[in-house]
């Protein structure tokens, strides 16, 4: 399998098992309603995502970090920022990981994502990072494939603690 290049984002979020990806990619109306209620609706470093008060499902749309169709979300992120003016391709080149951004960064779910893929891929480099990332989230249970943050497979109903 070929790594999409727009999917290999500077946080070390993947962008291939992103939940506002997937919903995009797969016109998943009942998902981005989903997504717009928790983005807009969720407790603050839970869910909900910063001027997202008038988030709706057209807006749940990215193509990756590394294209030019990004989520409202992306587009704003700091982390994306930085790396861009350090010269850096990601978080995993720079000594100052984790810093104010990683620790300030507004979903508690991607937070986690990050303070564990960062050093994994700094390790393994990024070609490993993404194959690992992809084979992480599928459903042990019955192999159906789920993004991050998911809480039960859509498929089996199982629990999932993937992340």
């Amino acid at each position: 399998m070929a790594t999409n290049p727009d999917f290999i984002s500077p946080c070390s979020l993947y962008c291939g098992v992103c939940a506002i990806h997937i919903a995009h990619r797969d016109d998943n109306q009942k998902l981005k309603e989903k997504l717009v209620s928790l983005y807009k609706g969720g407790t603050p470093g839970k869910g909900t995502l910063p001027n997202s008060d008038r988030l709706s499902t057209d807006d749940i749309r990215c193509s990756g970090c590394g294209s030019n169709d990004l989520f409202m979300h992306c587009r704003q992120c700091g982390i994306r920022e930085c790396t861009k003016d350090k010269g850096y391709s990601g978080c995993h080149e720079c000594d100052e990981f984790p810093c104010h951004h990683i620790e300030n960064f507004s979903m508690a779910v991607g937070k986690k994502v990050i303070l564990r893929s960062v050093p994994y891929r700094r390790q393994f480099g990024t070609k490993k990072w993404v194959e690992d990332e992809e084979a992480r989230y599928h459903c042990p249970n019955c192999g159906n494939k789920v993004f991050r943050g998911v809480i039960r497979c859509n498929q089996c109903k199982a629990e999932l603690n993937l992340d």
